[in-house]
């Protein structure tokens, strides 16, 4: 963040709670995600309740940039785990719109993360990050494992 443009999209950002009037604004952050997963709105639609709905075991927070609206979002889910003495969180899901990256709002979005899951009792925050591991790399995380994965159709 070098220049002055470059952080005021930050520093006008409120990161919130989601609710289920950002349903929409965040299906269309999704779809800039470019995952292998072609996003459908019917299973959205109930995912995203239970984000919003279910605080136990998610984490949902947005960033709303005022007269423009949501521009990110992250999403966390959280366990109880036997081998850290308590629960854990990962972040599942972290989406800038391209349009203001760049800009600190991803760094304020994970901060806000932190920020709760430390409220909660949270003993660790993983990410698994295939593209982005310098961005989190940059702001303190560090590399303890590979993830697998086997998709069931």
């Amino acid at each position: 963040m070098s220049t002055t443009a470059d952080t005021s999209h930050a520093n006008t950002v409120q990161i919130r709670s989601a609710t289920a009037a950002d349903a929409g604004p965040v299906f269309e952050l999704l779809k800039q995600l470019g995952t292998e997963y072609a996003p459908d709105r019917a299973a959205y639609d109930a995912s995203f309740a239970h984000a919003v709905d279910d605080q136990a075991t998610t984490l949902m927070l947005v960033a709303e940039q005022p007269g423009t609206g949501v521009v990110g979002y992250a999403f966390a889910t959280i366990a109880h785990l036997l081998h850290t003495n308590g629960s854990s969180a990962q972040l599942q899901e972290l989406v800038v719109d391209g349009t203001v990256q760049s800009s600190g709002i991803g760094t304020r979005l994970v901060e806000a993360v932190e920020a709760v899951c430390l409220e909660r009792g949270v003993r660790q925050l993983t990410v698994p990050s295939r593209g982005s591991a310098d961005f989190f790399e940059r702001i303190g995380y560090r590399s303890t494992a590979d993830f697998l994965k086997r998709v069931f159709d």
